[in-house]
């Protein structure tokens, strides 16, 4: 009897002959013949390792052209992009923290598509240093003697330390042993900076005799660390820093205080709780002060260190300045943050952090009820869209426990609990599928959207018809 044949195997085109495919060369004529190149094989690859595991028919080629246009569109799409910000969380780590005003925006792209004087100096013609197109406007804003720069606020305290307290103690509440985001740690960048810690007091009180205690012949300074991500209530005690600046000046040390997230203003004059300022601590007699770029301040990433002159030259000279310096267009968009700062009676106008902020909840209630009509024709049916009262956060671990009054779009299944978890996650992967992603929260059973930090209504409404919850 004879052997039955076994059926023909599926064939697949070669690189080369979908590469002299019209479209395909229309493809490498406009992206590079290398990266299309590349595209063709992924896409047979994944194709032959298909028909390996099912061995069903083989996808004519219209369908393999289809695939490579998807997969060169795929390779070439920006991974980092704008994004809507309706988590409630108005200065939110996750979504790259505080908007740069328009006027930093502008610096940022005058400066970065070609030459600049960035250590230049145009008066002498000869070298300069970049921390002089920032210093002079940090040192008017903060009542400092000088002032430089570097990528963020962890790399100035580490900065610091390693500068001035290498293998040597530095005394610290241990109720100011703060973790900041992405689990970095106080005491870690303190060991990461060479210097010993000396934890003194304890978690809810510490006072000045614990400090005078700890102070000994390897002590490099005194250190303040603002608790802005947590606050500790009840019976508690800090030492208040011109108490600590006189300790440690009584003993010829000097004294550090990190603000952590910062702010330039008194925030109460905006209806705002208090957070301290650089120009504060300096008056406190604080020699060094370090704080953050992009959270309160509303800058650009970037940790800027304030003080006495002599110290701040000492931490320039540091080899690690180098390593953790701002680059042109971050030293333009934070130098234009900080001359905004020169007009406080202008700021909730220029100032997108500034003005999420002090939004009144009555204009962003108005905002929600334009809007509410829209969305729910966007979901479409099984989903109910009311608009609900809730309450923001500052974030950035600034003001912690601090809530702001706020209105929210609040999506819920009509299915009721049963099947709401599926529903809520499907409506939230179909917003960020958008082509301005947006963001909310899901909570209580709810798909909500905080509308605090939403300004361009337009765009938002605009896209809503790119909605497709499935």
């Amino acid at each position: 009897m004879a052997k039955a044949a076994s059926p023909a195997r599926p064939v697949l085109p070669s690189v080369d002959r979908l590469l002299r495919h019209a479209s395909v060369e229309g493809l490498s004529s406009v992206h590079g013949r290398p990266l299309v190149t590349d595209a063709v094989r992924e896409v047979l690859d994944t194709a032959r390792w298909a028909l390996k595991d099912d061995k069903g028919a083989a996808p004519g080629e219209e369908e393999l052209l289809r695939r490579i246009e998807v997969r060169v569109a795929d390779v070439l799409r920006p991974s980092l992009v704008p994004v809507f910000n309706l988590t409630g969380t108005v200065l939110h780590t996750n979504l790259g923290r505080a908007a740069l005003p328009q006027e930093a925006l502008d610096a940022v792209i005058a400066v970065s598509g070609g030459a600049s004087n960035l250590e230049y100096d145009l008066d002498t013609g000869r070298r300069g240093d970049r921390d002089d197109h920032i210093e002079e406007v940090i040192c008017r804003l903060t009542g400092a003697e000088a002032a430089t720069v570097v990528n963020n606020n962890a790399a100035a305290v580490l900065l610091v330390l390693n500068t001035l307290a290498m293998r040597k103690e530095v005394p610290v509440s241990r109720g100011q042993l703060i973790e900041i985001g992405g689990a970095f740690r106080i005491p870690d960048i303190m060991k990461r900076a060479g210097c010993k810690l000396c934890e003194v007091g304890t978690t809810n009180r510490t006072h000045l005799k614990d400090f005078e205690a700890a102070i000994g012949p390897s002590t490099a300074l005194l250190m303040a660390v603002h608790t802005s991500n947590y606050e500790v209530q009840g019976f508690t005690a800090e030492v208040p820093e011109d108490k600590l600046a006189d300790l440690a000046h009584r003993h010829d040390l000097p004294c550090v205080v990190d603000l952590g997230s910062g702010t330039l203003i008194d925030l109460e004059a905006f209806g705002l709780p208090h957070e301290p300022t650089p120009a504060e601590a300096i008056a406190s007699g604080a020699d060094l002060v370090t704080f953050s770029g992009d959270k309160l301040l509303g800058g650009p990433q970037a940790g800027i260190i304030v003080g006495r002159k002599d110290l701040v030259a000492k931490v320039r000279k540091n080899p690690l300045k180098r390593a953790l310096r701002l680059d042109k267009m971050t030293i333009a968009a934070l130098a234009t943050v900080f001359r905004l700062y020169l007009d406080p009676d202008r700021l909730t106008e220029r100032m997108p952090a500034l003005r999420s902020l002090t939004r009144s909840p009555d204009e962003i209630r108005a905002l929600a009820e334009r809007l509410q009509p829209r969305l729910a024709d966007a979901v479409g049916d099984g989903f109910t869209v009311c608009i609900d009262d809730c309450h923001s956060q500052i974030g950035s671990g600034a003001l912690p426990v601090d809530l702001l009054p706020s209105a929210a779009l609040t999506v819920r299944p009509d299915t009721g609990r049963r099947g709401a978890g599926r529903a809520l996650k499907r409506l939230a992967t179909a917003f960020r599928q958008l082509p301005q992603p947006v963001i909310g929260r899901i909570q209580n059973d709810a798909f909500s959207l905080d509308l605090r930090c939403l300004e361009d209504e337009a765009a938002f409404v605009d896209q809503l018809r790119h909605l497709s919850v499935k």
